[in-house]
């Protein structure tokens, strides 16, 4: 309502810079550092303190995590939370090179179900290093075959996934 109906972009630190005789765009590479911070930064909080330790058993089962002195509701607020400012940080790093529509959010959230799914439900480094591995897939797809078949390359990743290992690549099977 404020800002109309037109689409916004900015292009900040779009400077490009050679690495191993390619270019790139410095905004990427500052966005890939500060994306292997954050997980860097959630694995290691959610796996090593305490606060980490409680969402984690919350998300396990609330009843037992209650037995063992765990605030549920405060656990859960504080995940919701955490889950928020990693959005708006996700938001802010790719809003450096993308522009922004009222529909872009489909697209990741569809490729952020894919990738916890694929990864094992509830384990992180799971989603990690499938996230990873969507992103080369695509990359590879996008520059080796044709930019308009990333989407289909994600969804082939997740149907084979999905056929192979239903219960994720780093997912247990459940009793």
């Amino acid at each position: 309502m404020f800002f109309g109906g037109q689409y916004y972009s900015y292009g900040y630190l779009a400077i490009p810079v050679s690495i191993l005789g390619t270019q790139l765009a410095l905004n990427r590479i500052l966005v890939l550092l500060a994306a292997v911070l954050l997980a860097i930064g959630l694995y290691l909080g959610l796996t090593r303190t305490r606060s980490g330790t409680a969402i984690r058993a919350v998300a396990v089962d609330p009843n037992a995590a209650r037995l063992v002195a765990i605030d549920v509701a405060t656990a859960s607020a504080f995940a919701f939370a955490l889950g928020g400012a990693l959005v708006a940080a996700g938001g802010v790093l790719v809003s450096m090179f993308l522009t922004f529509n009222a529909a872009m959010g489909v697209v990741f959230t569809m490729k952020a179900l894919i990738v916890v799914i694929v990864g094992g439900l509830g384990n992180i480094m799971g989603a990690l290093a499938v996230g990873l591995a969507l992103g080369v897939i695509e990359t590879s797809v996008s520059r080796l075959v044709d930019p308009g078949l990333t989407l289909a390359a994600t969804y082939a990743l997740f149907m084979v996934a999905l056929l192979l290992r239903p219960q994720g690549i780093f997912g247990s099977l459940a009793r």
